[in-house]
């Protein structure tokens, strides 16, 4: 009996033995991985920020609108400069929580990982969303951000020190961002597929947009030409920093998603624009016009102007008001980050302020590029005679003709149109009719969560804008 019992306590032994042995192993899930692959972060950063800024309720209402791009028929408040507070939140929260706070996860994951690439990728897309944040707010929390319970009311740094950062940020992205440091994941990359030379290229051109945004303040004319001479700026809209969206929702363009699928019909097309299109100002017919919008119901392109708490004798409805064009409306239709014709706009003002070389021979061969290449972004619309007249490079209105040709080719990036207005000034826009306040507007106001959550830091913040935490405050880098 001893014998048996002793041979049963040598066999349950040897199992619990064996099971310790091997019980990591043996009891570890495949599918719930202890480290998260850097790149696993990249796609949704990438999509949170198109569809904050494609968002109808974000760079339309306070986008496109504020720029003139559009005009709404209905529910017009932040068209009238009344932005919803929870739009604003928002745009504050996913640029943070959802796109900077990844980029810092992605980052610190990458340099375990010690994956270079991945590590520039997330330095890029940091940076992106801090200069957008900085470009619609002033001032904000940057070198105390993201430090989660261990710092939960950071201080808001001055827009120069933002913008000094991320530019600090984008030299350490483009070092790293070689493709001799080998690939990014393309099933992850929804930007470029993995292509590491276009994330480098993107990098130095969003550089570059930074030292123009800056250039009134901040005249940093020899990075300008560094950039220039290096051949890593967009040679080409193959380089074009842009999210294609897929075909149905939910991860459709955010405007087709609106309009066409959640038939919000108020979005029409600015008076502003067609009247720059169509001839009504003594320029050249554009053939972009019957891109950017369709024709009413009368058959003829007709905008709404800004504005009108209540439209005078149903004078702008549904029927009579030019839609968004089906160009602008499929739900394919890329959100752009930044883009080779943008770029060249920027390259022509550089160029006529002798920030880099070339003078106005350069300034009026990137003019004519940019010209052409918003032409080719809209359907490869035809260019006919349009480069005549008043369209012309004239160095006498040159900065006027650079911005307004910009302005037009920013057409549906509702962001970065408006924020190219406020450090422009072209095209000269009348305000809303109807508005709130008398001008358009300069800047978001800061979420009103930040009052009472870090109400110290944003109290300082206030105290360094000029007229307080208003619509009409200028942020620093305008004119």
């Amino acid at each position: 009996m001893k014998k048996i019992n002793l041979i049963v306590l040598l066999f349950i032994g040897l199992v619990f033995v064996s099971c310790d042995k091997d019980f990591e192993e043996l009891n570890s899930n495949p599918n719930d991985p202890t480290s998260v692959p850097s790149e696993l972060l990249l796609g949704s950063m990438i999509r949170s920020t198109g569809n904050v800024m494609y968002s109808t309720f974000n760079g339309g209402d306070m986008g496109s609108c504020w720029a003139q791009h559009f005009a709404k028929v209905q529910y017009n408040d932040e068209e009238r400069y009344l932005p919803r507070e929870s739009a604003i939140g928002g745009v504050w929260a996913t640029l943070y929580e959802s796109v900077a706070a990844d980029a810092n996860a992605m980052y610190d994951l990458a340099v375990i990982e010690e994956n270079e690439v991945a590590q520039g990728a997330a330095l890029t897309m940091k940076a992106y969303a801090f200069l957008l944040l900085t470009d619609l707010f002033g001032d904000v929390p940057f070198s105390e951000a993201l430090q989660g319970a261990t710092n939960i009311s950071p201080k808001y740094d001055s827009q120069q020190e933002v913008y000094n950062g991320c530019l600090s940020i984008l030299d350490n992205a483009m070092a790293k961002l070689d493709p001799a440091n080998g690939n990014l994941d393309s099933n992850q990359d929804i930007m470029y597929g993995g292509d590491v030379s276009k994330w480098r290229k993107f990098a130095a051109s969003l550089k570059f947009r930074a030292l123009m945004r800056i250039s009134a303040k901040d005249l940093r004319a020899s990075e300008m030409q560094a950039l220039v001479n290096s051949g890593l700026l967009f040679s080409s809209s193959a380089d074009d920093a842009n999210l294609v969206y897929l075909s149905a929702a939910p991860n459709a363009n955010p405007i087709y998603e609106s309009v066409v699928f959640g038939t919000r019909n108020e979005w029409k097309i600015n008076s502003e624009v067609v009247e720059r299109m169509d001839g009504s100002l003594g320029w050249p017919m554009d053939n972009r016009l019957p891109v950017m919008a369709q024709k009413n119901a009368d058959g003829i392109y007709r905008g709404k102007p800004s504005g009108f708490q209540n439209v005078p004798n149903n004078d702008y409805n549904y029927a009579n008001v030019s839609a968004l064009g089906e160009f602008y409306l499929q739900p394919e239709l890329p959100a752009v980050f930044l883009s080779y014709t943008e770029l060249q706009f920027l390259l022509a003002e550089a160029a006529f302020k002798g920030y880099i070389s070339g003078g106005n021979a350069a300034a009026s061969a990137y003019y004519q590029a940019g010209i052409q290449s918003s032409f080719d972004d809209n359907e490869g619309a035809a260019m006919d005679t349009y480069y005549s007249g008043l369209i012309v490079f004239s160095p006498a209105i040159a900065l006027e003709q650079i911005a307004t040709q910009k302005w037009l080719a920013l057409y549906s990036q509702g962001f970065e149109a408006w924020t190219e207005l406020r450090r422009t000034g072209f095209p000269v826009l009348t305000p809303a009719i109807d508005g709130a306040i008398n001008e358009i507007p300069s800047r978001y106001t800061y979420p009103v969560i930040e009052k009472s959550l870090n109400a110290a830091s944003y109290n300082a913040a206030v105290s360094n804008l000029p007229g307080g935490d208003k619509l009409t405050s200028p942020v620093w880098w305008m004119n």
